[in-house]
């Protein structure tokens, strides 16, 4: 007797189904015997993912100040728990153990590299991004005010929030900065 792909499938968990109801043989796993779970005694809070803007939400677990991991969030509607492989690899990104944690600087015309402070390196960009402004300040053209520079450019990422991307771009336009640009659009 043949039976059809659909027809086996068919008896077969009927059949399935038969045998754990009167014989009751569903598995069932005794506490003791399951493994201890990686995120136990971890606090969980809910983040949305900060890579290409389209809002995916996740949960991420913090164990003494370390994320221990990070999974979607299953309650939110943009995504429901699914993530992509960016927002899955966000993990790495936390802890990766290449990830730059100083100010390395390399003078021009060096070939090393220095370790500096935040406090030296914040005043080294403030001092170059006033003196490009200053040197390539555009006040007027052709008889019209339109108070730009064009010596410097902005460029946003994928990375930064809405509130971290209104900062940048209000800063970006009070400095008269017209090439304003996000990696996205690149």
């Amino acid at each position: 007797m043949t039976y059809s792909r659909r027809q086996f499938l068919k008896r077969g968990s009927t059949g399935l189904a038969a045998g754990v109801g009167l014989f009751g043989i569903a598995p069932q796993a005794s506490p003791a015997a399951l493994p201890a779970l990686r995120t136990a005694r971890s606090k969980e809070t809910t983040t949305i993912c900060p890579y290409c803007g389209v809002g995916c939400g996740q949960i991420v677990s913090v164990k003494d100040g370390k994320v221990i991991n990070i999974e979607g969030d299953p309650d939110h509607p943009i995504n429901e728990g699914a993530l992509c492989s960016k927002g899955s690899a966000l993990y790495q990104v936390a802890n990766n153990e290449r990830r730059l944690q100083k100010v390395r600087y390399r003078a021009a015309g060096s070939s090393e590299w220095e370790e500096k402070d935040w406090d030296w390196a914040i005043q080294q960009i403030a001092k170059r991004v006033k003196k490009s402004r200053d040197e390539t300040f555009i006040a007027k053209e052709k008889g019209k005010v339109v108070n730009r520079t064009d010596g410097i450019a902005c460029l946003g990422g994928a990375s930064l929030d809405n509130e971290e991307c209104y900062l940048l771009s209000k800063t970006a336009r009070a400095l008269g900065i017209t090439y304003l640009e996000h990696q996205a659009r690149i």
